[in-house]
């Protein structure tokens, strides 16, 4: 199974919005969120709630790529996150997360009894024409078991 297949199994919001996981590695990760009029806002395009969604999704799904190893031992949670709204959102709009720390940094705190934190950055874009809708940062943990 994918990771995105994963998600999507184990997200029902991510299924409810119908998102496409079309790239995931440890590297980045891309998520399209399809144009839906039901979840449209009041000017047409994708709404607020849907846009964080799908950020939050594709920074997910690069922390499944990244750190699936570290599962038996940590289990990956968001700890905050902030988004900011540069243009109007129409149609189709894509999701692109990226790492903001190297993974090897991360799991070396995690080996050493820490508790790791770590940011994701995501830029969200119009299909169309591939202008930056929106960006977001959520910042990640990897709380170990026990």
């Amino acid at each position: 199974m994918s990771v995105g297949e994963l998600l999507a199994a184990t997200v029902p919001m991510a299924r409810t919005l119908n998102l496409e996981f079309l790239e995931t590695s440890a590297e980045r990760a891309v998520v399209r969120l399809p144009d839906q009029p039901d979840y449209h806002n009041h000017v047409g395009g994708p709404h607020a709630g849907a846009m964080f969604t799908l950020a939050e999704s594709a920074s997910g799904a690069i922390v499944l790529a990244a750190f699936g190893e570290q599962l038996s031992r940590a289990v990956p949670l968001a700890v905050k996150a902030e988004i900011a709204y540069k243009k109007l959102a129409k149609g189709v709009v894509t999701a692109t997360a990226t790492l903001g720390r190297p993974a090897a940094e991360v799991v070396a705190e995690l080996d050493a009894g820490g508790r790791p934190e770590f940011p994701v950055t995501v830029a969200i874009t119009r299909d169309a024409d591939g202008a930056v809708t929106g960006e977001m940062t959520v910042v990640w943990t990897l709380r170990p078991n026990g």
